[in-house]
């Protein structure tokens, strides 16, 4: 009997035990849900006015993309010959250094004019801009030239978008979205996970444009001619070049040609004296970059001048037929020149 009493009282206490446990955990907050002002595991609601808790924010994702390659122009590095690359030592060029100009006085500066004019590469004079050899100095082509001194840093490069006055410069990142553009990721099949194109795993590809030296089919020059009167003579001096490149439509049409980049052409002689044009007659007179422009060996169109043109408008702005802006082109040249001419009297 005693025996049977005990169990029965420890039954009883265990009973009365489990009550006062369950009575606590009703008591206590539940697990799960959040007051105000307190957040839960895991996540962070707020008690609205009515007494309802609002949804639960949504988890952001924490993995970051990869971040894209920047844009880039390849441009190959000089690579030096490791034997003399001709029968005569060529020694002419490392040594060669612009000729200073003229001083002119403010003073003596009695008539100026700024003209705009533009090459195009495919005329036959201008086969020099499109030379594609590559020697000891790097690629030979105008373009290349002025790209790899800008990227060593030996040229400073204009934003063409602002102004064509030099002022506000920019970097050769800058030039390399401008003729290629950003990469792009695209989705791919991924041969690796998927040889066979059944399960649709993909992958991320980047897709970077290579740049073509071909669409940059005209440069735009800008110069100034002043008269001295203490020389009498008239002078021409280049001030900044613009190559342009071709934008086309997408059937392949053409649509406008826009400048890149302007470089100021004074600051630019020393490093162009140091590269040879291209001669077709005689591989062996080939005179340098900065005896071309200098020499007027190239042929273009007057695009715009500050000649009656109070608008500072292009001659295509207010001239619609191409043939016609030819002849205005033309006209503007004589109008120069006759102001030299009529100063004399015979």
């Amino acid at each position: 009997m005693k025996k049977h009493f005990i169990r029965l009282c420890l039954l009883a206490l265990v009973v009365a035990l489990a009550a006062g446990t369950a009575d606590a955990q009703t008591k206590s907050k539940p697990r799960g849900k959040a007051v105000r002002g307190k957040t839960t595991k895991g996540k962070t609601t707020t008690k609205s006015q009515g007494g309802n808790n609002t949804a639960v924010a949504p988890v952001k994702d924490t993995v970051k993309p990869a971040p894209l390659p920047l844009a880039d122009i390849k441009l190959d590095t000089p690579r030096k010959s490791l034997r003399n690359d001709a029968i005569i030592e060529r020694n002419l060029v490392k040594d060669r250094t612009p000729l200073a100009y003229e001083n002119i006085r403010e003073d003596d500066a009695v008539y100026r004019q700024r003209v705009w004019r533009e090459i195009d590469v495919h005329e036959k004079m201008n086969l020099p801009f499109v030379y594609k050899a590559t020697e000891d100095n790097g690629n030979q082509r105008f373009i290349y030239i002025l790209l790899n001194g800008i990227k060593a840093g030996q040229i400073t490069a204009f934003d063409a978008n602002v102004d064509d006055r030099f002022t506000t410069p920019m970097t050769f990142q800058q030039i390399a979205n401008g003729l290629v553009g950003q990469p792009r990721v695209l989705q791919i099949p991924d041969p690796v996970l998927d040889p066979d194109g059944s399960k649709g795993i993909m992958k991320d590809t980047t897709i970077t444009e290579e740049f073509n030296p071909d669409a940059v089919e005209r440069y735009q020059i800008k110069e100034e001619w002043v008269f001295d009167k203490e020389s009498s003579r008239l002078h021409v001096r280049i001030l900044g070049i613009a190559p342009e490149k071709t934008i086309l439509n997408p059937d392949g049409s053409f649509r406008a040609v826009l400048p890149i980049f302007w470089v100021y052409y004074p600051e630019i002689r020393p490093i162009l004296a140091k590269y040879e044009a291209y001669n077709g007659k005689n591989f062996g007179a080939r005179m340098s970059w900065e005896e071309l422009f200098e020499s007027r060996m190239f042929s273009s169109r007057i695009i715009k001048s500050t000649v009656d043109n109070p608008g500072d408008q292009f001659i295509a702005g207010y001239i619609r037929d191409p043939i016609l802006q030819l002849l205005e082109g033309e006209n503007i040249k004589e109008k120069i020149f006759n102001y030299e001419q009529d100063l004399w009297s015979y």
